[in-house]
């Protein structure tokens, strides 16, 4: 369904493409041996090559290059084979060389496909124009001093991966599926950990609008959108501005915007730069970078089974579409509940996972990497109720045993004594028992009153403190109540 902005004229579209910034999981930079730990003290980790000393050599990071490669196959994009280093030339006063070692003419990943999926269960394909490494620069603190600005280098070299969309989206919603989408394959593969409001993942968000059949418009550049639903809101806000900017008749300029979350607009930043104002040439201190074919190859065989893989194989394990959506956005999710079904009936495995399970996480405040209950623990109590053990009843009560203590539901079953009961006799006994006290009710239930019997296996439960095997009772009881 296409999503419309109605301005003044009439319909407008939305045209817009991400480039997003993600930070490859490392040890160690780009193209330094400095480490790369979130949150250490400022200008802790920095090497000469990182602070732009002279006659420092840039040394590429293999892991950083794999990473990358993996993203690409992950992203079913074109590896190349040869690709090339540039500098990308620009001041800043944290970025201490006055250039970026970056990718321009020849990426190490070309193009691919993303396919989101939107809240009504409609599927679209975002095409990916192409991946390429590059190094970060230093963060510039503004609001450590009144007068003066400090420079933290510590990001400065660290190895990030520029993904860039093609202009395929055509809503705030598509935005957000695709980085949703993004940052989940990019965690199963595990090279890049998504956590942007650590900053190891941005957006840049290039936005225009145009009427229905034209051709694309001047765009703009929302800078560093640092939130799944901030490139919501910036998106729907910039493709407002634009749209007035045109009805009233002006023309919009292609700048780079910054998106101010507290008014929920954006705002000029600086005029957009094109690829010849940075006067981009091939790094003098790097060959290009030469790919084994052979060495792809075995990465692409090494790859973990991705999200979208791993939903059709929960859809033929016997799930709904929904659950088997829940349970693969988060790679440790899915880790979880393959181990609850394992061997086991998947539907009982997802349905006890997705309800009792995550409300006791939301309960417990846990997280799904230190659960309340582990994912064996579960799965054995799954055991005890197919074997008889335990009925549904009971299984709940065990739970939150589980919850409480920690203990295996074995050992709890046994303590509590909460095993089912499954004896036919004693079952028997128990009825009787219920019939005589109830004389005036059986009559009635033999006169006609059919809806009595719900009263007669919530007597009988209630007598056997709910460890009466439910089908066992139900059959009993018909056999009696008939006769």
């Amino acid at each position: 369904m296409t999503y419309i902005l109605e301005g003044d004229t009439g319909p407008w579209e939305i045209v817009c493409g991400l480039e997003v910034h993600a930070q490859v999981i490392s040890q160690s930079k780009l193209f330094s041996c400095a480490a790369t730990t979130f949150g250490a003290e400022p200008n802790s980790q920095v090497s000469f090559v990182d602070a732009g000393f002279p006659g420092m050599l840039p040394v590429i990071n293999a892991e950083c290059v794999a990473q990358a490669v993996r993203t690409g196959l992950g992203l079913n994009a074109q590896v190349n084979l040869w690709s090339r280093f540039d500098r990308k030339n620009y001041f800043y006063a944290d970025l201490p060389s006055g250039y970026q070692i970056s990718q321009f003419a020849h990426p190490i990943i070309g193009t691919g496909v993303i396919e989101i999926t939107l809240a009504d269960g409609t599927t679209k394909p975002i095409g990916v124009t192409r991946l390429h490494l590059e190094q970060d620069a230093g963060k510039s603190l503004h609001d450590q001093h009144p007068s003066k600005s400090f420079i933290d280098l510590n990001r400065a070299g660290v190895a990030l991966m520029e993904i860039v969309s093609e202009p395929d989206i055509r809503s705030p919603e598509e935005a957000g599926a695709y980085l949703t989408k993004l940052r989940q394959i990019l965690r199963y593969l595990g090279t890049c950990d998504g956590n942007m409001d650590e900053g190891s993942m941005r957006a840049d968000v290039n936005v225009s609008v145009r009427k229905a059949g034209e051709e694309f418009r001047t765009r703009c550049e929302v800078k560093n959108v640092n939130s799944i639903r901030f490139v919501m809101l910036a998106v729907e806000a910039e493709a407002k501005r634009q749209i007035a900017v045109w009805e009233a008749g002006e023309e919009v300029r292609q700048e780079t915007r910054l998106f101010d979350i507290q008014r929920m607009e954006t705002r000029s930043m600086r005029s957009k730069e094109d690829a010849h104002d940075y006067r981009y040439f091939p790094d003098p201190d790097l060959p290009p970078l030469v790919l084994d074919a052979a060495w792809v190859e075995e990465l692409r065989l090494a790859l973990p089974e991705l999200p979208d893989a791993r939903r059709t194989r929960y859809v033929a394990m016997g799930l709904t579409p929904y659950d088997a959506h829940v349970l693969t956005l988060e790679k440790e999710t899915a880790a979880f509940f393959d181990v609850v079904a394992a061997g086991r009936d998947a539907k009982v495995a997802s349905n006890w996972v997705t309800g009792d399970f995550f409300a006791a996480l939301n309960k417990h405040k846990r997280d799904i990497t230190d659960p309340p209950v582990s994912a064996e623990n579960l799965g054995a109590m799954l055991d005890l109720m197919a074997d008889g053990t335990l009925s549904g009843k009971l299984a709940k009560e065990v739970f939150e045993a589980m919850v409480e203590t920690g203990k295996a539901p074995g050992a709890i079953v046994e303590e509590r004594g909460l095993r089912q009961v499954t004896d036919t006799g004693a079952i028997e006994a128990v009825i009787d028992g219920v019939m005589t006290a109830n004389a005036d009710k059986v009559a009635e239930y033999r006169g006609g009153k059919d809806k009595l019997f719900a009263f007669f296996v919530g007597q009988t439960m209630k007598a056997m403190q709910g460890k009466g095997n439910p089908a066992v009772v139900n059959q009993v009881l018909k056999a009696k109540l008939g006769g």
